[in-house]
């Protein structure tokens, strides 16, 4: 079900014309909302959620819908003022083997905090992952963490680890992050603003 929001949307529809909603279901328990950088809003729902439930859901988050338009919106047009510097190779390099010095030391530490092991840790430099957990337990992480605060690396760490107990992002996941480290929404929060833009520097002029 794919559809037009209308009815109380009237100052977002008139800046993008038509705001289009795309619905995704799955086996999930919850229905959520996300909005890309392109502008297109997505709701993931579960199967059986009935299609006026998920409109109803959808306008109901009308104001947050167009508050994160702005703030997108906002963004993009302060980044087109003053773009990233991009990385040289030679500084992706550096990074890359400072990464590989520090995140396995930190991912020493927290894992019997976490209480899970773990397999191979592979140092990338990827454009759209800060970090990933294999299913054999083997972690990936991005050398760009190495250009962030020590507490927002450790939150990507402690976050991977958990992947070690639940792979997903459920409840219960996110009470085990919470069980580490306290404050991970604050970090997540900072990884969330600033995230992006340090990830536009991986990418280098063709």
């Amino acid at each position: 079900m794919d559809y037009c929001l209308q009815r109380g949307y009237e100052k977002a529809a008139a800046e993008q014309e038509e705001l289009k909603i795309r619905v995704v279901r799955s086996g999930r328990r919850t229905v959520c909302l996300q909005i890309d950088e392109k502008l297109d809003i997505t709701v993931r729902a579960p199967y059986r959620m009935p299609d006026s439930e998920i409109r109803r859901f959808v306008e109901e988050k009308s104001s947050w819908i167009t508050k994160h338009i702005k703030q997108i919106k906002e963004r993009q047009r302060n980044e087109a003022l003053q773009p990233e510097e991009r990385l040289t190779t030679e500084e992706i390099r550096k990074l890359a083997g400072e990464a590989l010095k520090y995140i396995p030391q930190r991912t020493a530490y927290y894992a019997p905090l976490v209480k899970v092991s773990y397999g191979r840790i592979t140092i990338r430099n990827q454009k759209s992952r800060w970090g990933s957990c294999s299913s054999k337990g083997n972690l990936n992480f991005n050398c760009l963490l190495m250009l962030m605060p020590p507490e927002v690396i450790d939150y990507v760490v402690v976050h991977e680890l958990c992947h070690r107990l639940e792979m997903n992002h459920s409840e219960r996941f996110w009470k085990e992050v919470e069980r580490v480290l306290p404050d991970y929404k604050l970090r997540k929060k900072w990884l969330r603003e600033n995230g992006d833009r340090i990830m536009r520097r991986m990418a280098l002029p063709g």
